[in-house]
């Protein structure tokens, strides 16, 4: 029987973590709810590392999720709900950052590089195809060569 107990809560405290989200955060409306829950997993926790509000147990996520919510009970639309908390917080708490021509550089960066990359080898290697390998031959070299030729 005390095995059992252990097990159980052995499993319980493994399971916290799945509980970010706490009872009192949840809206009555299952349609608001699923809304919130769907932009809690868009926004990045400012306290933790790449996890979303909605995943994270910090006190600033859980202010975060209550700011969301307060916002769609007000009738916000999701856009709006997500410009306002950008407009706090700034782009970073985007889990996935918004293209713009502030970020146009940093989408675009890997293909320029690769495109750079592949531009830069086929100019060194067409340059270098041109070019003879080694050195001019002796004339003794040239003799001995013409030489071997004839045979």
């Amino acid at each position: 029987m005390m095995r059992r107990l252990l097990l159980a809560f052995v499993l319980l405290l493994l399971a916290a973590p799945a509980f970010a989200v706490n009872p009192d955060e949840v809206l009555a409306d299952p349609a608001l709810e699923a809304r919130a829950r769907a932009l809690s997993a868009e926004l990045r926790c400012m306290v933790c590392q790449n996890q979303s509000i909605d995943d994270s147990n910090a006190d600033l996520a859980k202010d975060l999720r209550l700011l969301v919510r307060e916002r769609i009970t007000d009738g916000d639309s999701d856009e709006a709900v997500l410009n306002y908390i950008v407009s706090r917080y700034g782009e970073f708490v985007l889990l996935k950052p918004r293209f713009s021509i502030k970020t146009g550089l940093l989408w675009g960066a890997p293909a320029l590089l690769v495109f750079a990359g592949g531009l830069s080898l086929l100019i060194f290697a067409r340059r270098r195809s041109g070019k003879p390998t080694g050195s001019k031959l002796t004339a003794d070299e040239q003799a001995k060569l013409s030489e071997l030729l004839e045979k």
